[in-house]
């Protein structure tokens, strides 16, 4: 049976709410740096017809690994040219198989978020001590590697189940990226404490517009470059901007390139705030 999403006390943004420097559009820059245990794969790969009978498709295998094995590197360096940080949802398998990886992200002044231990692994598909111990896993790998105790999280596919929330917050975490039902950040208060979700804008992500719609690298920056244009115009509304690359995805050569494009694009401009959700929290913290 479906588990009820629990539907905790809200405290929204206040009326009239704009980012540092009276500017109305704040633009993350996100990483999806993850990965999927020995025997499973990833949903999405480059051959488009499924293999029968629930087979293992060493193809869809290989592709996963490749944001382990190569793409992460070329994200990482793309963004050090634009001179820009970014958020970087982190499976907490990778700090078990690649520590040294996961480190020089965060030492890079990344912002690391918690993205469950691995993809597979959606916590609404799991039983509440399996979510727990995952959430729980997944902080202590991720701390014990870059020495941070994570306060962000999104869960894989970004799909929480009724109490991963309250699981979150009893492991400290301060925000959470699991909602798409908003613009501005918002305070959702439980028995355990506070944790404030700052949604997450879907409209650029390469996995849904490159794999679903087929679209080229060139067209993910002019559809960037047409919403920043008209949201700048729209002075009266505060809004976020997320663009979200995958590494096994666009951090290959192909796709790479226009996620640095959008990042030096956003690297020195004045009239919109380029900065992390943890930024973002605490701006919305100091505004309530």
């Amino acid at each position: 049976m479906a588990q009820k999403a629990s539907i905790p006390e809200r405290k929204r943004a206040p009326a009239g709410m704009r980012w540092p420097g009276d500017r109305n559009v704040a633009v993350v820059l996100n990483i999806a740096y993850e990965a999927w245990p020995d025997g499973a794969t990833s949903g999405i790969g480059p051959m488009g017809n499924p293999l029968p009978g629930g087979a293992f498709d060493p193809n869809a295998d290989s592709y996963g690994r490749y944001g382990a094995n190569a793409g992460i590197q070329r994200l990482m360096g793309v963004l050090a040219k634009a001179g820009v940080a970014a958020n970087v949802f982190t499976s907490g398998i990778l700090a078990e198989r690649d520590p040294e990886q996961v480190r020089a992200v965060a030492a890079a002044g990344h912002e690391i978020m918690g993205h469950g231990y691995a993809q597979n692994l959606i916590p609404v598909t799991l039983s509440d001590a399996d979510d727990e111990k995952y959430i729980r896993r997944t902080t202590e790998l991720l701390q014990g590697v870059t020495g941070v105790r994570p306060t962000g999280w999104v869960s894989p596919r970004a799909t929480a189940n009724s109490s991963t929330l309250r699981r979150l917050i009893r492991q400290g975490y301060k925000w959470q990226a699991d909602a798409v039902d908003d613009d501005l950040p918002y305070v959702e208060r439980y028995e355990e404490g506070n944790l404030i979700a700052i949604p997450l804008c879907i409209d650029f992500n390469d996995l849904s517009h490159s794999m679903r719609f087929g679209r080229t690298p060139r067209q993910f920056i002019e559809n960037f470059q047409d919403a920043l244009e008209h949201t700048l115009a729209a002075s009266d509304d505060t809004v976020i901007l997320d663009v979200l690359v995958h590494t096994h995805c666009y951090g290959r050569p192909a796709g790479a390139w226009a996620y640095g494009e959008i990042a030096k694009m956003c690297a020195d401009r004045k009239d919109i705030w380029v900065t992390t959700r943890g930024r973002i929290a605490e701006h919305f913290l100091s505004v309530l």
